[in-house]
């Protein structure tokens, strides 16, 4: 209550005047005199920069209402007494379309004639890869048989040809190669004559290899004639087998090495 009180006050009801802040004075540059001078000494209007010079257009010349919209040519009216065009009729099945029509200049004729006896245009074959898939060209994908109707499809080629003749020629003359090579080392057959002389010779060495051994000493006490006696007991056993074989086989064939 007091401090209400206090503000209450008689002097509160006179009007006061109202006190304006004093504004600081503005701050100047003390370089400014010389850089206006130099300013206007260096001046040089439109040198580096700055819009061309160039015509101002004239006032007249203002942009109108509507000026820039497209303008559709005069239309004509419709008068009662123009010619009708003819009516379309669908043709009859015995109709034919006419042919031979022969035209420079009729555009439309041209057309006309070309679309009604023209063949109508074939679709494009495709593929589907499933049932909502993307569809792809059919002639690029592999699917169409293009090489069996060829001219040459089922052929051999002529490289192949000529090839095979080749390996037949090498083949052929390997194979007489190898037969003159057999022949060359053909085994020859001996005949009773050779036979005879071959087993009268082996036994005639066996002979002289015999004598040979009993021409030895009865007490072998040195290592040479062990070597010795040795020697001649190997030579009487190979030639004892030899004599033996060729008495059993009357037919002996001889490799030609």
């Amino acid at each position: 209550m007091t401090t209400q009180c206090a503000q209450e006050s008689i002097y509160n009801l006179l009007p006061r005047l109202e006190e304006k802040p004093v504004k600081p004075p503005r701050y100047i540059s003390t370089f400014r005199p010389s850089v206006k001078r130099e300013a206007e000494k260096n001046k040089a209007q439109w040198k580096t920069m700055g819009p061309a010079k160039v015509a101002v257009p004239s006032p007249k010349n203002f942009l109108q209402k509507h000026s820039k919209e497209p303008k559709l040519p005069a239309s004509k009216r419709f008068s009662k007494c123009a010619p009708k065009l003819p009516a379309l009729s669908v043709p009859r099945r015995t109709d034919h379309p006419v042919m031979g029509i022969q035209s420079k200049k009729n555009f439309i004729n041209t057309n006309a004639v070309a679309a009604i006896t023209g063949l109508p245009k074939k679709p494009q074959p495709i593929y589907v890869d499933r049932r909502q898939g993307d569809k792809y060209l059919l002639e690029t994908s592999g699917l169409v048989p293009k090489y069996i109707k060829k001219k040459d499809y089922g052929v051999t080629p002529k490289y192949v040809t000529r090839r095979n003749e080749e390996m037949k020629r090498a083949q052929k003359e390997y194979e007489a190669g190898i037969l003159e090579h057999l022949k060359k080392r053909a085994m020859k057959r001996l005949s009773d004559e050779e036979r005879r002389s071959l087993l009268q010779g082996l036994k005639k060495n066996w002979e002289e290899v015999y004598r040979e051994f009993q021409g030895l000493s009865v007490e072998i006490d040195t290592i040479p004639k062990k070597i010795y006696k040795e020697k001649l007991e190997t030579q009487m056993k190979q030639l004892e087998h030899d004599i033996e074989v060729i008495e059993k086989h009357k037919v002996i064939y001889i490799a030609n090495e």
